[in-house]
């Protein structure tokens, strides 16, 4: 009797804890109010780590650990973390997940150096603010479907965790399942349970037992965060439910998280129009079909949740879920919670409510007006690690960016205004060698600024009027002109300052006894003007270096890149002239520079003693280079005729090799029979009738050719002589036909003996100046990767040079933001800083994971001396005082309104593709671009890159030289007023918003 009674009070107790929770309450509550956690700075020595659900590997929780190291090694440290309090650490460890509030929507967003926003990414980006912004036919709706007696006022201290009728039949099934019963298990899930999944549970699953304990466990945390009364909290959760449940991936959207998302997303609806259609009484028969349409789609949503990518991806999925939606209108209807007359409507609007195959599109700005956002998510998708855009865009990160958005706006005005002819008159742009011809809409600019700040280089502004996501200034190869000037500048005062270290302190005997190669002027100028004065010092001898002279005459050829060429000056009352270097660069007259160049190449040709190999006819080096020779020479054309059979097969690659050329009947069958030796006599026969169409030919005739034109026995050289079919073109044409598909890699690779091959004769020529000649180019190419890796070295962003004294004026084109990075390395004192974009990340904030992370000051980089340096300012100052750049001064204030000191570099290049006859004589011309540059310095602070260009053959309507940057700059200038406002920098306060 006593043990019968102890057991009614126990399920008595049982039942009354089942029903109000009291204990539940009392003791979860108290739990709950120790789950805590604070950002403290420097990294937490034990960080609270998330859980592995896909709301957490979403929104960039998962990857914090991963962020950590990345950044580490990308200049960030870690500047603070949150530290979870004794009970959230603890509860963690027993398996629950961490317990916060959590966000019901998040993304990426980005400020500028003054805190305005400049990318912000909501996902989703439409949600209910709270219970009350929920239409009350929705959240009844969805609480009939998966709980009626969610929000009972009755029992006030309820844990909306666990519905003890469901979970007990549930339960009790699992177990007769268990024994070898065939059961359906039904769900134990409560809302509260089934966020808890679909966030945290990876893969949003329950795949045992304990997980769907951890979930209660959880839940049961969460709802009595706030006291031991949980009505608020279940109002809260019906709300978090709405706006977090997964609903399938849709095209043109991507992942679909939540109902008011769902409804734009699936249905294509405006989702405030949606919810004010249901919350009103319709006046009309009209009316009430559109509130029926409203609520169809909405209950469609609620119900598509329990399998979300069949209901809704899938067509047969489709109807399946309008069958299910008309089922639960008539169970609606019969428990009340609807009217009759909205059941009848919405069965009617089947028809009208369909799934469409694809998301509405998503109004977007134009590219041009896009350009800040995509600068600053192109950078975080870098240092995130993140696979493209959509990852990125769903983190919860902010990020402090260095750029200043009023400017870069500012900027872009001016941009898209340069195509209107009233704002061209207004600004002085119709002068001649500005916008005088052409059509003004069809130029691109590029406007790049940076400021030197104890984080690095800093990105203030980077815009372009390019309609498209690449950016002119960081991802284009342009022939920027006398822009290279700059870079030979620095190479030559490189070398003087070089020669000068290697020999200052040697005796004058020794030095005159030194063995200089005649070629190397550079070299002997320095050795003489050290007999002269053995204590000339660096800043006096790169000085000085600046005022050799050399002529501007064009009437020279020059023997460079495997031929020879010609050069012209861009205003010919310069040829003829002697000058110095100082004043050629300050007029940016280009034949001075060619020679300079020649120099600059001699010196690296011989400082090795390589080029001796010239001189000794016995040198057994003198083979390596001819065959260094024939191997790069023959892959040029290996490259060229690769490309005519790339994507050619069979008798495609027999007409691509005799096309456009006037090839007898004897000539056609030795190039026939070379590229493919085993062809048949009758497909022999039918190719020579059909391609020598005018020469009556007889069987036995082409039977006989056919016999004579046998390849086994000649050489590959004379296949080329007896075809008139250049070897190596018979070469690759007979690859190709016999490896379909080839890659050029693969046919460089097997060429090489070919190659070699067909200059054979070159290596038994008694002929020693033809030899000379092709060694001398191999040298100059050797010589030219010197001049290369000097460029790389600061900043040249590409990995190969055209080995061509035109290098020295832009034949080996350049890239503005790799100028700007130049500029700054010689304002900087030789010192080259790394490129800021980003000066702060923070993930996570308001959750125990938050981490934060700033840029580390660097400490830079010497690449030049702080001597080549002050050379360089000084004659960049000289040629915006004096030069082609006299227009930009004062085109820049500081904050006070005074002119900034600048300096810069003009360049304009009118590039042009040309074929020249053997005799010199011009045989065609094609344009190819028209560019102009300024590139400058402003202060100690302030540097970047003006680009105007013209693309394609629209460029020769176009007559603009460097004065159209110069002038352009001068407008921004007055438009961005003085360029030193307060910015935030290290060690000042958050540079939050």
């Amino acid at each position: 009797m006593v043990f019968g009674g102890l057991f009614l009070v126990a399920v008595g107790a049982a039942l009354h804890e089942a029903r109000t929770s009291r204990f539940q309450a009392r003791y979860f509550s108290r739990e709950a109010a120790t789950l805590g956690y604070a950002l403290e700075e420097g990294p937490a020595p034990e960080p609270v780590r998330s859980a592995e659900g896909p709301y957490d590997v979403r929104l960039g929780y998962t990857r914090i650990p991963v962020l950590e190291e990345r950044l580490d090694t990308l200049g960030f440290t870690l500047s603070a973390q949150a530290r979870g309090t004794e009970g959230l650490v603890g509860w963690v460890e027993r398996g629950a997940y961490p317990v916060y509030a959590t966000k019901a929507a998040a993304g990426l967003t980005v400020y500028d150096r003054n805190g305005q926003t400049v990318v912000e990414e909501r996902y989703p980006a439409r949600a209910y603010a709270d219970f009350d912004s929920i239409p009350e036919v929705v959240w009844r709706s969805l609480l009939f479907i998966e709980n009626r007696s969610f929000l009972d006022e009755r029992f006030a201290l309820r844990n909306p965790a666990v519905d003890w009728v469901r979970l007990g039949r549930s339960v009790g099934e699992l177990g007769l399942k268990a024994l070898g019963m065939e059961r359906n298990v039904p769900g134990g899930s409560t809302l509260a349970t089934q966020i808890e999944k679909f966030r945290h549970s990876p893969d949003g699953l329950t795949r045992a037992p304990r997980d769907k304990l951890r979930q209660m466990l959880s839940a049961s945390l969460r709802a009595y965060r706030n006291g031991p009364n949980t009505l608020a909290e279940r109002r809260a959760i019906v709300t978090d439910y709405l706006n977090s449940v997964p609903l399938a991936a849709q095209a043109g959207h991507g992942e679909v998280i939540g109902t008011a998302d769902g409804l734009w997303a699936w249905y294509g609806a405006d989702v405030a129009e949606v919810n004010r259609v249901l919350r009103e009484e319709p006046g009309d028969s009209v009316g009430r079909v559109r509130k029926a349409e409203a609520f169809r789609k909405a209950l469609s949503l609620l119900l598509a949740h329990r399998r979300p990518t069949h209901y809704l991806s899938r067509r047969d999925g489709r109807a399946d879920l309008a069958d299910l939606t008309d089922a639960y209108l008539g169970l609606l209807v019969r428990e009340r919670v609807i009217p009759r007359w909205l059941a009848d409507e919405a069965r009617r609007a089947r028809t009208t409510v369909t799934v469409p195959d694809r998301a509405p599109e998503r109004p977007s700005p134009a590219c041009t007006e896009r350009k800040a956002s995509t600068l600053v998510r192109t950078e975080l998708l870098h240092l995130s690690g993140q696979p493209g855009f959509y990852d990125l865009d769903r983190m919860d990160v902010s990020a402090w960016a260095t750029l200043d958005l009023a400017w870069n706006t500012a900027t872009a005005r001016v941009l898209r205004a340069m195509a209107d002819s009233a704002f061209i008159a207004e600004n002085g742009l119709g002068e001649a060698r500005l916008l005088d011809v052409g059509d003004p809409s069809r130029v691109l600019y590029s406007v790049t600024l940076l400021e030197r700040t104890p984080l690095g280089n800093a990105l203030r502004v980077q815009t372009d009027n390019f309609e498209g996501p690449l950016s002119l200034s960081a991802s284009s190869r342009l022939e920027l002109g006398s822009t290279a000037k700059l870079r030979a500048l620095v190479t030559y005062l490189e070398i003087v300052e070089e020669v000068h270290e290697a020999l200052s302190g040697m005796p004058a005997d020794s030095l005159r006894a030194l063995r200089v190669a005649p070629q190397d002027r550079l070299t002997s100028w320095v050795v003489d003007r050290l007999i002269a004065d053995p204590a000339i010092s660096r800043p006096t001898l790169l000085a000085a270096s600046l005022e050799r002279s050399y002529s501007a005459s064009p009437a020279e050829r020059f023997v460079t890149g495997g031929g020879t060429q010609t050069f012209s000056n861009f205003d010919n009352t310069y040829d003829g002239r002697v000058m110095t270097v100082r004043e050629a660069f300050r007029n940016s007259v280009n034949l001075p520079f060619i020679r300079l160049m020649r120099d600059v190449v001699a010196y690296e040709m011989y400082r090795g003693g390589a080029a001796r190999v010239l001189e000794d006819e016995e040198d057994p080096a003198r083979q390596e280079y001819l065959t260094r020779f024939a191997e790069v020479e023959g892959a040029r054309f290996v490259r060229q005729f690769y490309r005519k059979y790339e994507r050619l097969a069979g008798p495609q690659i027999f007409d691509a090799l005799v096309s456009e050329r006037n090839l007898g009947s004897r000539r056609m069958a030795w190039a026939l029979r070379t590229v493919a030796p085993d062809a048949e006599l009758p497909f022999f026969a039918d190719f020579i009738r059909t391609h020598t169409p005018d020469e009556a030919l007889s069987d036995a005739a082409l039977s006989a050719l056919y016999e004579r034109t046998d390849p086994s026995a000649q050489s590959l050289s004379d296949l080329g002589f007896l075809a008139r079919v250049h070897p190596l073109d018979l070469w690759v044409a007979s690859y190709v036909l016999r490896h379909p598909g080839v890659s050029l890699q693969a046919v460089l690779e097997e060429s090489r003996d070919a190659r070699v091959e067909v200059y054979g004769w070159l290596f038994r020529t008694r002929r020693r100046g033809a030899q000379d000649e092709r060694i001398r180019a191999v040298l100059e190419m050797e010589a030219f990767q010197g001049v290369l890796r000097r460029w790389r070295r600061v900043g040249y962003p590409f990995e190969n040079i055209v080995p061509s004294l035109g290098t020295a004026i832009g034949s080996s084109g350049d890239r503005p933001m790799a100028l700007a990075e130049l500029t700054g390395i010689i304002l900087n004192g030789g010192v080259r800083l790394p490129v800021v974009r980003i000066e702060e990340i923070r993930v996570g904030e308001e959750t125990p994971f938050e981490v934060r992370f700033r840029r580390e000051s660097p400490q830079g980089e010497r690449v030049l001396s702080e001597e080549v340096s002050a050379a360089m300012r000084e004659v960049m100052v000289d040629v915006v005082a004096n030069g082609t750049a006299r227009r930009a001064r004062g085109s820049l204030m500081d904050h006070q309104g005074r002119p900034l000191v600048l300096g810069g570099k003009t360049g304009t290049g009118d590039n042009r593709f040309r074929v020249f006859a053997p005799g010199g004589g011009l045989v065609s011309e094609r344009v190819v671009n028209r560019t102009s540059t300024f590139m400058f310095f402003a202060g100690d602070r302030y540097f970047g890159v003006v680009v105007a260009s013209v693309p394609g053959q629209e460029a020769v309507g176009y007559r603009f030289t460097s004065a159209l940057p110069s002038q352009l700059l001068r407008i921004l200038g007055a438009r961005l007023g003085g360029l030193e406002p307060p910015a935030v920098l290290p060690g000042d306060e958050s540079p939050g918003p």
